[in-house]
């Protein structure tokens, strides 16, 4: 602490954005290396190539005066964002794969999670931004859904802490999200304020289970959610002194780091001074804010006007350079790419659930047509159409479907979890379409490559099933159950039924 002065200690309250594709520019990372001068906490990554990276990364560390944190959401893997590395099925595809009573099951994602931070550590990752502790109560919830393991809080919290031991005792930092729960909402935070609409009893009982087990099992970073609670209070979640330091850091004794959502986000726009917000509610790291260098220079005026204390600076300095000193990234075997695919691809596998039918049926025996929803899945990039000999785009159909009613129908559903779009699911003219469809053939089968929530329009259909995932490793594994190569050993997650929007 008494190397560091008083900029540079605002500094390190700083995750900033790291674009890994752009560090192949001597611009750009000059400009990145300029921050490391001025004594930046860290950069959180978002693209780029593993080789380039991972020698950036060297370059930075062996600059910087006090060790630097790389963050990343690597939810689905290192894959998830950088080219080269593995990509591992979403937690949801996770949690229908494995079952807790199986001994077998909860060594084999062991397993996996071990070949994600073993990829974090080869790149240089020692903050992967993971697990996501939110339990998805809100089937309309755009940007938690898949992402989250289940609806079950128990799940959750068994899923949970086979990644924070995994992460914890390979001697990096994990950090769970979204405190204190971003599950029961229909808001994306990206693009407004979320309210949590529930008693305090509610949030204990369902939401806040998780995070309880990971701060006893030994997370030492909690991310807090841009999120309004107002049971606890009104002021957004990573604002509030109530929730940040008043539950989090005193009623859970949680004595680690204490982490923002991206402060790029739109759900705090309207508020001013937010970073030194922030800081005066107990927050430690600011991460990903749109300019680093205007941060740190709020950060100095709210102290030089009493907004905060110098205290509160001194305080938060002290957790993370306590933490930064105690990362332990450990040199271990080389990486096994091969032995990583095999892992995601046995996951993903085991992930397929047969919803509504019967396993006997396949392989299915009726020569189908295929018909795909989604705008951005053209029939010509999809593995299915190894399987399907006919590809039409629900798009290209026209009511009424008088074609198909001699005909049996495999309907893809396409859906996926993205920042800033504001829904996971469909709209509800293609549900009315696929419903047509239904009605007007002689056999349907719909699957489901992402939200599962979505089969709830479908229960007429002969079959549902549902994949949890656009990936092609998802749809080959489909392709497989439909060839009656391998059965469906996955279950159900969340609970399929309506829910209210809000």
């Amino acid at each position: 602490m008494k190397r560091l002065g008083l900029i540079e200690k605002l500094y390190q309250l700083v995750i900033g954005r790291l674009d890994g594709n752009m560090v192949g520019s001597v611009s750009y990372r000059d400009k990145v290396l300029g921050l490391v001068d001025k004594g930046i906490g860290g950069f959180i990554i978002f693209g780029g190539s593993g080789r380039q990276l991972k020698e950036f990364i060297v370059q930075c560390q062996s600059l910087c005066r006090t060790r630097l944190f790389f963050a990343s959401d690597v939810e689905r893997g290192v894959g998830q964002q950088i080219s080269g590395a593995t990509m591992f099925p979403c937690q949801m595809a996770v949690a229908a794969a494995v079952k807790k009573d199986s001994e077998g099951d909860a060594m084999l994602l062991r397993q996996a999670v071990d070949a994600i931070v073993s990829e974090c550590i080869d790149i240089g990752i020692n903050m992967p931004l993971i697990p996501v502790l939110d339990v998805n109560r809100n089937r309309f919830n755009p940007i938690i859904c898949t992402r989250a393991f289940s609806d079950d809080p128990h799940t959750v919290s068994w899923l949970g802490r086979l990644y924070v031991e995994a992460i914890e005792q390979a001697g990096i930092m994990c950090c769970v999200k979204h405190f204190p729960g971003h599950g029961d909402t229909a808001t994306d935070s990206h693009i407004a304020l979320p309210i949590i609409s529930k008693t305090c009893q509610e949030l204990y009982d369902v939401d806040l289970v998780p995070f309880a087990e990971a701060i006893s099992t030994g997370a030492r970073g909690v991310m807090v959610g841009h999120l309004s609670v107002p049971c606890v209070d009104k002021t957004p979640a990573t604002l509030s002194h109530r929730i940040v330091t008043g539950l989090l850091r005193k009623k859970y004794m949680f004595d680690g780091l204490i982490i923002t959502d991206a402060l790029n986000m739109d759900a705090l726009s309207k508020i001013d001074n937010v970073p030194a917000m922030c800081i005066k509610a107990g927050i430690d790291v600011l991460l990903h804010p749109l300019d680093v260098d205007a941060t740190v220079d709020e950060l100095s005026l709210a102290l030089r006007d009493g907004i905060i204390e110098q205290t509160q600076i001194d305080l938060a300095c002290k957790r993370i350079l306590y933490v930064k000193d105690r990362l332990n990234m450990r040199h271990r075997a080389m990486i096994n790419p091969k032995r990583h695919s095999q892992l995601s691809e046995k996951l993903t596998e085991m992930s397929i659930t047969l919803v509504k039918g019967k396993g006997e049926i396949f392989p299915l025996p009726w020569q189908s047509r295929l018909i795909i929803v989604g705008d951005d899945k053209p029939c010509e990039a999809s593995p299915l159409l190894t399987y399907f000999d006919k590809c039409t785009n629900i798009r290209e159909l026209s009511p009424p479907h008088s074609d198909l009613s001699h005909t049996a129908v495999v309907i893809a559903v396409f859906t996926s979890v993205k920042a800033w779009r504001g829904n996971s699911g469909l709209i509800q003219d293609d549900i009315d379409l696929i419903n047509g469809i239904i009605r007007g053939c002689h056999h349907c089968v719909v699957i489901s490559f992402g939200s599962p929530y979505v089969l709830k329009h479908f229960e007429t259909a002969d079959i549902l099933i549902a994949a949890y995932e656009e990936s092609i490793s998802a749809q080959l594994s489909v392709i497989k159950c439909l060839r009656g190569e391998m059965g469906f050993s996955g279950h159900l997650p969340v609970t399929i039924k309506p829910s209210r929007p809000g």
